[in-house]
């Protein structure tokens, strides 16, 4: 859990900022997100493979451009 203590003489847009920051690297939501539905096994595999096969070919058609 993401706890930010009030600094002295801190705004509560700075706080919030902190807080904010916490929570992404904490990584909460993304958490939350993934578990929102049930996804089984081989699904979740199929999924790996895609986002893989993206990464994969996105680098490669970098280093063409340059």
């Amino acid at each position: 859990m993401a706890v930010v203590v009030l600094r002295g003489g801190e705004s509560q847009d700075s706080l919030l900022k902190r807080f904010r920051k916490k929570v992404v690297k904490s990584g909460v939501l993304s958490t939350v997100r993934r578990k929102r539905w049930y996804v089984s096994k081989s699904e979740q595999r199929r999924m790996e493979k895609k986002k893989a096969i993206r990464r994969i070919k996105r680098r490669s058609f970098t280093r063409e451009i340059e």
